[in-house]
Formats: C-alpha cells, sequence, structure tokens
C-alpha cells in the first residue's frame, strides 16, 4: 500500500500537522518539528506533544509514515569549526523535538564542503556528526536526503551517500530518502523506463535497498543532469507522468512515506487524488 502525502504547515503548533495531512487527503506527511531557519525553536509544550499524538492517532497515520525535516542550516560537513559546532548542537536538538513527539525519523540534506575541503572529508565529517548524535538519543533514525548537487552539496551521487553510511557505528538507525527531482538533476534518468530501472538497480547495488525510508516526490523544472534544484508540479516537469505513475504501481516503495513537496500547496489534494487514481487495481 502507498502512502502519499505532502510537507504540511505547522502554523499554529505541531499538532495542527496532522489536521492539515487530513485535510488533503494525505496518508502520510512531512513537517518541521519547530522553525525552518533558525538555529534554535521554542520548546515543544506538554500538551502540544500530548495533542499531536492524538491527532496523529485520529489521523490514522503512524511514526513510520511522518517524515519530519531539520532546518535548513545546518551543514554537518561544515569545514567552519564554529558553524560545525552550531549545526551539531541544532541537529542534536532536531532529534531530540522528534524523540519527544514519538517520532522515528529525522530527514536532512547531508551536508556542504562550500569549496573548502576535499569531498571525502566533508563525507567523513559528515558521519562524524550523526555517529555523535547518535550516541546522545534513541529510537530515530537519521535519514539523508539525496540532493541535485546544486552548489557545493553532497549528496547528489549514490557513492556519497554510501560513503556516510558506511562510516556510521549504529546501522540500524541510518536511512535514506530519495527526492525524484534532485536524483534526476543530479544525472540519474528516472524519466526513462529503461533508465528508471537502472537507477533503482544502482541504489540497491551501491547504497541498498534495506536504507530506503522515504521518498519526496517532485517533478523537475530542469533537464537530466542540471545539478539544480527546481521542483515541478506532477506531470509539469521534465520527468514526466508516466514516471508517476510507474513509480504509484512500484511494490518497492510501499509502506513508507512518500511526500509531495510540489511549489503550490493549493492543488496538494488534487495532485494526492490523481496519484492514488494512478495506482492499478
Amino acid at each position: 500500500m502507498k502512502y502519499i502525502g505532502a510537507h504540511v504547515s505547522i502554523e499554529g503548533g505541531v499538532a495542527n500537522a496532522p489536521l492539515e495531512a487530513v485535510a488533503i487527503g494525505a496518508k502520510s506527511f512531512a513537517l518541521f518539528t519547530g522553525s525552518s531557519n533558525r538555529w534554535t525553536s521554542k520548546p515543544i509544550q506538554e500538551d502540544e506533544v500530548v495533542a499531536f499524538k492524538e491527532n496523529c492517532k485520529r489521523g490514522g497515520f503512524e511514526p513510520k509514515h511522518i517524515l519530519p525535516h531539520d532546518n535548513f542550516l545546518i551543514n554537518l560537513g561544515s569545514p567552519d569549526s564554529g558553524k560545525l559546532h552550531l549545526s551539531r548542537k541544532s541537529f542534536l536538538e532536531e532529534m531530540e523535538r522528534c524523540e519527544q513527539l514519538g517520532l522515528t525519523m529525522l530527514n536532512f540534506h547531508p551536508g556542504s564542503h562550500v569549496n573548502e575541503i576535499e569531498e571525502e572529508k566533508c563525507l567523513d565529517l559528515i558521519a562524524d556528526s550523526i555517529n555523535l548524535t547518535l550516541d546522545k538519543t534513541s529510537g530515530v533514525t537519521a535519514v539523508l536526503e539525496s540532493t541535485a548537487g546544486q552548489g557545493s552539496n553532497l549528496g547528489h551521487k549514490f557513492e556519497h551517500l554510501a560513503h556516510i553510511i558506511d562510516k556510521i557505528e549504529d546501522k540500524s538507525r541510518i536511512g535514506v530518502c530519495i527526492d525524484t527531482c534532485h536524483t534526476y538533476s543530479a544525472g540519474y534518468d528516472l524519466a526513462d523506463e529503461e533508465g528508471y530501472e537502472k537507477t533503482w538497480k544502482e541504489f540497491d547495488e551501491i547504497i541498498g535497498r534495506d536504507y530506503l525510508r522515504a521518498l519526496h516526490l517532485n517533478d523537475d523544472l530542469r533537464k537530466l543532469g542540471s545539478r539544480i534544484d527546481r521542483h515541478a508540479e506532477i506531470g509539469k516537469g521534465t520527468l514526466g507522468m508516466e514516471f508517476f505513475r510507474r513509480l504509484v504501481n512500484d511494490p518497492r516503495f510501499d509502506d513508507m512515506p512518500i511526500i509531495l513537496e510540489t511549489p503550490n500547496p493549493a492543488i496538494w489534494p488534487v495532485e494526492i487524488k490523481l496519484l492514488y487514481q494512478m495506482i492499478e487495481k
């Protein structure tokens, strides 16, 4: 069974996120547990935690179908010692907030070398940052998101993600989220039927299918291999509608959160309904 949803708002508090998900016809959802652009966020009060869990239960959302995202300032591979310290502190807080809410995953962009250190050294720093955080937390899996490779961001090659995973001490708490727009922009031809199968074969061989925890389902405004991150509405970009039909009928992606981050939240109910209608009975 497919669990398709979107990255919903937490306006008014995190307890409203599952209500937003229900309103758009989602069976999974993503959220920020705090600010998306600050190093630290206001603590979540206990009554808010209770309300969040109750609203998730009423909406039929299990933790394994909820994909929190960390804030955008964090760079776990920063060559700047001050920014690395801030990133690690903030990432730990993000993991602790997930623990508090009873969530089991935290999705994040691996990091960037900002053209100051070698790729391998940056990847090692990212792994070290994750290990430090996992040692101080429990029950939450760190989920690496594939990137488009824009600028100096790492994570656009399956080899980057495999390198990080190889260095993680507790491999039961590390996973991957594939963003379809990012992966296509990174040069993996998901739009072509043969390329689609080749991409997932490479994923299995280089990373391992057991590490796949979630998908971000987005079309792409740019061409294959552009290394530019520009999401498009479902079927309105270079991936095309046939790709989405193929993916929602692929049993490899059952029972995991499939999250829309397409650019127009007003049509998320339409896109979710369309994707479910594509599933062959």
